[in-house]
């Protein structure tokens, strides 16, 4: 037999410390009492009636928080009961908004038409972030070389990722195209192991910033804790990627005043994770602004975010970004932006033998059969000083060999004719 504190003591190792736990006051909550009732009433307006239960599922709080707020709206006379929701004499109560009580949930629409979970304070926000910070996970050496599986990189580039990629700070990845530094950066998923709390929402000057998006956020699955805040979502950290559709605005809140509710920017939304800008360089903007504009994050850890009103707020800034160009370093910066990028990470062109490994890869799963000595001569003859192998010619000669192939009936090999035939196919002659 165990005891009780026994169980707990068994269990509480599985919970994770980190764990915003569910408040069981309305103060507990972080928002105010006024907000919650408006946004009560508005989830009110979408069913003909709703249950203590039903509120507590839409707004993500407890029912003990909800059944205050429900108490609340009845007392003003905005909500009147209609009856057990079942035959069961334990079954929820039904409510619904009387004439009163459309007309101050569509007051309440016109101010903010926002429905859903109730958000989180900012503070609350902030505290979250530094509890699940990116940078209190290491990443190790077996970790960076598990998560590069499949890349043929040098051992000297690899050895140049790894206390990179675990400082959690800014990384400038750059060298000749199709050498594989957008793929090193997306690999970066595979390096951390911790999930991390992203909230639904957040609130900020009664505010609603809209936060989690299913199109970057991937929630981990299982049972969620019964304790936990449920309008937090457990998830992986994040990996965001832009590219030349950068602009300084999408580094901004996005206000849409039909709605009155704001869109956290990209890199916010990537807190606690990784922010990839692909392309550098290649924005319609001047990579100048873009980096004076991350000078305050990169530098301090934090970043200010502006409502429409002009009020103005703080929030962390806690990810790893990480830059991939092909435009040389000195063509993007001046000295002072450049020195804002800790780490400038060369990724050279293939050698020779890496050249030959990623094509023997590539071969094998595309099932084109192949001769080293072929391929050893077309390298020597088409590489060289003035022209460099990179990653991805492989991968254009076999595909395009395979096309070739099946177009014309013959079978699937890269002998030296089909490997000069596909060069003069898809790469230009000066």
């Amino acid at each position: 037999m165990h005891s009780l504190d026994q169980v707990h003591e068994d269990i509480a190792p599985a919970l994770d410390a980190r764990m915003p736990l569910a408040p069981m006051s309305v103060e507990e909550s972080g928002l105010e009492f006024s907000f919650l009732l408006r946004l009560a009433a508005k989830c009110a307006t979408e069913q003909d009636t709703v249950t203590p239960s039903h509120l507590a599922d839409r707004m993500k709080l407890p029912k003990v928080v909800i059944n205050l707020l429900i108490k609340e709206l009845v007392k003003l006379a905005y909500m009147e009961a209609r009856g057990l929701a079942g035959e069961d004499v334990r079954s929820d109560i039904r409510y619904a908004l009387s004439t009163k009580g459309m007309e101050y949930a569509h007051t309440a629409i016109r101010q903010s038409s926002y429905v859903g979970p109730a958000p989180v304070s900012l503070d609350a926000f902030c505290r979250q972030l530094g509890l699940q910070s990116i940078h209190h996970e290491r990443v190790t050496q077996d970790g960076l070389v598990a998560s590069l599986e499949g890349l043929v990189l040098s051992p000297f580039l690899v050895e140049k990722l790894g206390p990179a990629m675990n400082s959690g700070q800014s990384i400038l990845l750059y060298g000749p195209p199709g050498n594989g530094k957008t793929s090193i950066a997306e690999r970066t998923s595979r390096l951390f192991r911790q999930t991390i709390f992203v909230p639904y929402a957040i609130e900020v000057g009664g505010y609603v910033i809209s936060f989690y998006d299913e199109a970057v956020h991937q929630p981990v699955t299982g049972t969620p804790y019964a304790k936990a805040d449920q309008r937090w979502v457990e998830c992986r950290r994040p990996v965001i990627k832009t590219g030349g559709e950068l602009t300084l605005d999408l580094l901004d809140l996005s206000y849409s005043e039909g709605s009155t509710v704001y869109e956290a920017p990209l890199h916010l939304k990537a807190s606690g994770g990784v922010f990839i800008i692909d392309d550098f360089g290649r924005q319609q903007v001047m990579p100048q602004a873009l980096i004076n504009r991350w000078i305050v994050p990169l530098e301090r850890g934090y970043d200010f975010l502006t409502l429409h009103t002009g009020k103005k707020f703080k929030v962390p800034f806690d990810e790893l970004v990480v830059f991939s160009t092909n435009i040389a370093p000195k063509d993007l910066s001046d000295e002072a932006g450049l020195r804002r990028l800790k780490y400038k990470i060369f990724v050279n062109n293939p050698s020779r033998a890496e050249y030959i490994r990623i094509f023997e890869d590539y071969a094998r799963g595309v099932s084109v059969e192949m001769s080293v000595p072929d391929l050893e001569l077309f390298y020597d003859r088409k590489y060289g000083a003035e022209s460099l192998g990179s990653c991805y010619h492989p991968k254009y000669l076999l595909d395009f060999i395979g096309s070739y192939c099946e177009f014309n009936g013959f079978r699937k090999v890269a002998s030296l004719e089909m490997l000069e035939r596909a060069w003069e196919g898809v790469f230009t002659t000066d």
